[in-house]
């Protein structure tokens, strides 16, 4: 479905699972898991179909941010990490959705840092996964050199540096293979939705000098900090970086997972879920 969150600004919405559940004579209430894609440029599909699994204990929301995937197309000046935090207050408030769990994955994350330091009180909970706060391009050039030698860390500095079609040409020989330790399903590539005219705006402008841990120190619940320890674009030093912004009153954990690269779910599914499901619950 597409649900329209300000004039002429439409987002691609899926829902799983019910929000509210039989309980005896009463209809008992579940939490939504509000999840935010990564990218940017990218779209929703990346969570499919791991989270289906959360519909026994979760409402499970998938979007396309803003401009994104089956989401209308939205100018290019509007790809701005504040807008896209606000947009899910107004994703929330269009389907009535108080107090949401929210996950951010990769560039999600970055939202959700933002999202956490814009409505602190908004959130019942969040999970930052596999997510930087900062450019971070010298860890990102080390760890793909170490995986994929010289060629990947060259072509991690000139897409980094210089986006554009032919640097992401060779981004995507080189390192993109990279980000997981486990191969990709064959069929998950064509279900995207992909944008790169996005993902090139946001490196060119918001992401260099980005620093989103002083937006942290006002969270006001609790936050969930997950890391691959062999993931190369948002390296585990990162996280650890998050999980220290947190008040300590606030971090329920920060989980790193051996072996296991972007996104822990790809690569650790079991892993992955146990630690997500004793969050949810």
């Amino acid at each position: 479905m597409h649900i329209e969150i300000q004039p002429g600004v439409r987002l691609f919405v899926d829902i799983e699972g019910l929000g509210h559940v039989p309980e005896g004579r009463a209809l008992k209430e579940r939490p939504t898991l509000l999840l935010i894609h990564g990218g940017p440029g990218f779209d929703h599909t990346g969570f499919r179909p791991f989270f289906s699994r959360f519909t026994d204990v979760c409402q499970v929301v998938y979007f396309d941010q803003r401009g994104h995937g089956r989401s209308s197309p939205r100018p290019l000046e509007e790809m701005r990490l504040d807008v896209f935090a606000d947009d899910v207050v107004r994703l929330c408030d269009r389907l009535g959705i108080a107090k949401p769990i929210v996950l951010g994955q990769s560039f999600g994350g970055f939202v959700a840092q933002r999202y956490l330091a814009r409505h602190p009180a908004h959130p019942s909970k969040v999970v930052l996964s596999s997510t930087s706060h900062h450019f971070g391009l010298a860890r990102k050039i080390e760890r793909f050199g170490a995986l994929g030698g010289s060629d990947a860390a060259q072509a991690t500095r000139e897409f980094w540096e210089r986006p554009g079609a032919d640097t992401w040409a060779a981004y995507e020989q080189h390192c993109r293979h990279l980000y997981n330790t486990r191969p990709k399903p064959a069929d998950a590539g064509g279900w995207m939705v992909f944008k790169p005219e996005i993902l090139f705006e946001h490196t060119r402008t918001e992401l260099p000098g980005m620093d989103l841990r002083p937006g942290l120190a006002g969270v006001q619940c609790p936050v969930l900090v997950m890391a691959g320890e062999a993931d190369p674009v948002t390296p585990p030093q990162d996280a650890a970086e998050i999980a220290a912004a947190i008040p300590p009153q606030w971090l329920a954990g920060f989980e790193r997972f051996p072996g296991v690269g972007h996104g822990a779910w790809r690569d650790d599914p079991a892993a992955a879920e146990r630690v997500l499901r004793r969050f949810l619950t």
